[in-house]
């Protein structure tokens, strides 16, 4: 039966393979699987269920189906010296290839260089803030290194990932030691975390927001969810209260009266002062009922912001007036002529004029393009 191992190369660059034979090999042991036209050199990385585990979460992973490439057999020393030659080769590949670049006036850089074991293919990475037309470049590194030239645009969080370093927490960088997959930062994972949003504190090594921001984002947003907003106002046993702030680790919030009075209530305590007044009788009615009640701001029964009453985005009729129109006198038909043609179309104007568009002196006031009266203050006499 075959075994699953998963295979680290260099640039933190890990790929899944099988292992044909009986007894799977140790970890961290050095291994030759096949590779792109040719072989490669690896290390073990993981096995076993740790590696079935990691073959179904990993970006880099098969998923449910096995790998179809194979790890051939355990490399011996001078496969290992060979490996060793080629860490110094990968640096004299670069500073080259960096040359060229300059030399075309590409505008990009050129992070790392990675020869394949058997020296049949140059693997380069670069960064570039736009599409670079590097088709010149192959050609000129074909020439130069007489290999398979291949190159690969990544963005700074994965050229991080490959060159690996030390963060300012004084650890590993987290992507190039344990983090499987790189998950977009925003910045309103700081926001809800009340941290400086300072870029150059809140920054990685790459430039970008750093991974750790995400750790314990989820804790914050559920934890807020027990606390009221800050800006709200509450009605509690003093009257009505503004939340000031919350402090989620201590469980308490500190509320405003409209005195200016401030006081810091646990968040225990906030909910039992609510409860009492929600189950309290008389006519002093529970926070709900007063909302309930006042008129503004409220359109069956839901909140509305200020900022919205005034706008389009909700059907609200907040004047409830009842208009009444006097209705058109019917206009009585003509009878038919003697061939039983219908009348025709010419209609008095005075009968189809309504009493309300005529003024004193029985003249037919004339309508503006907005139905506003023309002359509203001017008599008939001076027009």
């Amino acid at each position: 039966m075959a075994h699953l191992v998963e295979i680290a190369f260099g640039g933190n660059r890990k790929e899944f393979f099988l292992w044909d034979y009986p007894d799977p090999p140790a970890l961290k042991a050095a291994v030759i699987v096949d590779a792109d036209r040719g072989e490669d050199l690896g290390y073990v990385h993981s096995l076993g269920p740790q590696a079935q585990l990691r073959n179904g979460g990993c970006p880099h992973g098969c998923g449910t189906s096995a790998p179809t490439r194979k790890a051939l057999r355990l490399a011996n020393q001078k496969d290992k010296a060979s490996a060793k030659e080629l860490r110094r080769l990968n640096d004299d590949a670069r500073h080259k290839a960096t040359e060229r670049v300059r030399a075309n006036g590409l505008v990009m850089k050129l992070s790392d260089a990675e020869w394949q074991w058997d020296r049949k293919k140059l693997t380069f990475y670069f960064t570039a803030e736009k599409r670079v037309d590097f088709r010149n470049l192959v050609r000129d590194l074909a020439a130069l290194f007489r290999a398979r030239i291949e190159l690969k645009q990544i963005g700074v969080r994965d050229e991080a990932k490959r060159l690996d370093g030390v963060g300012r927490c004084g650890r590993q960088f987290c992507s190039a030691s344990w983090l499987p997959e790189l998950r977009p930062v925003n910045l309103g994972v700081a926001k809800d975390q009340r941290l400086s949003l300072n870029p150059a504190q809140i920054s990685g090594a790459c430039g970008r927001l750093m991974c750790c921001l995400r750790y314990e984002h989820e804790f914050y947003v559920q934890s807020r969810k027990r606390f009221p907003k800050e800006g709200r106002i509450v009605t509690t046993a003093r009257g009505e209260e503004k939340v000031m702030s919350i402090d989620i680790f201590r469980e308490r919030l500190t509320l405003r009266a409209a005195e200016g009075e401030t006081r810091v209530v646990s968040l225990a305590d906030f909910k039992l002062e609510m409860s009492s007044l929600a189950t309290k009788p008389g006519d002093d009615a529970p926070a709900a009922t007063a909302v309930a009640d006042e008129p503004d701001g409220t359109e069956n029964g839901y909140e509305i912001s200020p900022e919205l009453m005034y706008t389009a985005e909700h059907e609200m009729l907040m004047v409830r007036e009842v208009v009444v129109v006097d209705p058109v006198a019917p206009v009585e038909e003509p009878p038919l002529r003697d061939g039983g043609d219908p009348p025709s179309s010419e209609i008095d104007a005075s009968a189809t004029t309504r009493s309300g568009d005529r003024d004193e002196s029985g003249s037919r006031r004339r309508r503006g393009r907005r139905g506003g009266r023309r002359g509203r203050g001017s008599e008939p006499g001076e027009r």
